[in-house]
């Protein structure tokens, strides 16, 4: 039960159970947040893959000695041209802020504690597990209660997502945005990558309950992606009567969470997606609704007020990505006055015409939990890199860590997340237990410290010169202060904390 916004989960066989309860007027809407035993395994995560299968063989992506850039940067630093876009680096934001006491809490798949770029920051007596493995789903459950450890990452979203908010300035690997930002795990994504509802709603709570700083939210709530109202917000294909009461649910449970965590002082930030779609444009097309269970989706069309969750809660910071050679990435979602700011989340077919194109080096590189890896492939048994996607960086004691490059605006949003918590340590004010500061100011701080970016010549980013089909192109509405693409710009780490 989670009381704060009057949600219960109740576990039941009896066929006609919904039914019963929608039929009683003190209940003001009962949907089905998963059924058990009708899925099977294989939900891809919320990365925008691009990994050709024939880069996978040979090549060795082992780091064994450091390789600075500078002497006082982390060993793989020049492996991170994202850090240095927005300037999280010991000679630019880092002279001023480095998240120091500020509590930043990543709902996600988990955190590999273990990591040793995440151990130091991680917080193991506030890090909860919301979910329940379902082996019909996630495959065979490693605990006998099926319910992980809250420093466990079954997936590696959640792994790569906190390295990028926090990895800490340790002289072993990479560093974070944030390197000295307290990592607080607040899991609400199965192990196969599904975000449920009730799962979102206890986390969103618990975030507020204990006073995050910030909370990064790189995921939708499943298993719709775009959650209407009404049967009016239909243009094109049908919904049933359940499907659509699931949907009303999950947009006002979700919208009543993420109210009462901002109200609760926690900054929320989000993905804006990976559909390459417009979402300032009238219409929207979903053809992966609904994911659960797989191959239930069917296409429609639907207006643009089906809102994704929780995303499009008017106080999440909604981030689109940009590749290394700040374009926006082509399968990051767009759109004017849904869009608040841009930032690093790798571009695999950036910087098309040059060697640079389709190479790992436009990806972001984060840690892994080295057992998810060697699972998925990305290591062999020995847990070394199978291909120079991945990186596997040991210190002179022996101490290994994994690290694998990725793109996605689930990777461009913890970007913004980290400068929110350098921004909370400058400007917050001090406290019993930390920094606080109003999630309203360190928006307005993000945004009026983001790098400006205009729209391309002629009003429209082509994609078809990197290969994609012409509905990847994304016209540009705005101006150079705030447009579709980038919003209010590209985060700034460095701008955020100078001179202020």
């Amino acid at each position: 039960m989670t009381e704060q916004v009057g949600v219960a989960l109740v576990t039941s066989t009896d066929g006609a159970f919904l039914d019963n309860v929608r039929a009683r007027g003190e209940i003001r809407g009962a949907a089905r947040n998963h059924s058990v035993g009708t899925a099977r395994p294989g939900m891809p995560h919320r990365f925008a893959e691009e990994r050709p299968a024939a880069d996978r063989a040979g090549g060795s992506g082992s780091a064994d000695r450091p390789s600075h850039g500078r002497p006082d940067a982390e060993p793989l630093a020049d492996r991170q041209w994202n850090m240095q876009m927005i300037g999280a680096t010991a000679d630019a934001a880092h002279r001023e802020a480095t998240g120091k006491r500020v509590d930043v809490g990543i709902i996600d798949t988990g955190i590999d504690a273990t990591h040793p770029d995440l151990a130091p920051n991680f917080d193991p007596q506030r890090s909860r597990n919301f979910t329940t493995d379902i082996p019909e789903v996630d495959g065979p459950c490693e605990f006998e209660s099926c319910v992980d450890p809250a420093d466990v990452d079954d997936n590696g979203h959640g792994t790569h997502v906190a390295g990028i908010v926090a990895a800490d300035d340790n002289d072993f690997g990479i560093g974070g945005v944030a390197p000295d930002a307290t990592l607080v795990n607040v899991r609400a994504g199965n192990d196969s990558g599904y975000f449920f509802l009730y799962e979102t709603v206890k986390a969103l709570v618990y975030a507020g309950d204990i006073r995050l700083d910030v909370v990064n939210m790189s995921f939708f709530t499943d298993p719709w992606l775009y959650n209407c109202a009404s049967r009016d917000e239909y243009i094109e294909g049908d919904v049933t009567d359940e499907e659509l009461a699931q949907q009303r649910l999950i947009r006002e449970l979700v919208l009543g969470a993420v109210t009462y965590a901002h109200g609760r002082g926690v900054t929320l930030v989000g993905a804006a997606g990976n559909e390459h779609q417009d979402l300032a444009a009238p219409i929207r097309y979903d053809e992966t609704s609904p994911d659960f269970p797989p191959d239930a989706a069917w296409p429609r069309t639907v207006k643009n007020t089906c809102l994704i969750m929780p995303n499009e809660a008017p106080e999440v910071v909604s981030v689109s990505a940009v590749g290394p050679s700040t374009t926006k990435a082509d399968y990051s979602n767009y759109g004017l006055g849904d869009v608040e700011i841009a930032a690093p989340g790798g571009w695999f077919r950036d910087f098309v015409g040059t060697p640079a194109f389709q190479t790992p080096g436009n990806l972001i590189l984060s840690s892994y939990p080295l057992d998810v890896a060697i699972e998925q492939g990305l290591a062999d048994a020995n847990g070394d890199p199978v291909d120079e996607f991945s990186v596997k960086y040991c210190d002179e004691k022996g101490v290994c860590g994994f690290y694998t490059y990725l793109q996605g605006t689930s990777i461009a949003s913890p970007h913004v997340a980290g400068v929110a918590a350098l921004i909370i340590e400058e400007e917050g004010r001090s406290g019993r237990d930390g920094r606080a500061l109003d999630p309203a100011v360190v928006a307005r701080v993000l945004a009026t410290s983001a790098e400006d970016h205009a729209c391309p010549a002629g009003g429209v980013e082509v994609y078809t010169d990197e290969g994609q089909t012409p509905d990847f192109n994304a016209v540009c509405e705005g101006t150079t202060d705030e447009n579709g693409l980038y919003g209010e710009g590209i985060v700034d780490a460095a701008a955020a904390v100078h001179d202020r």
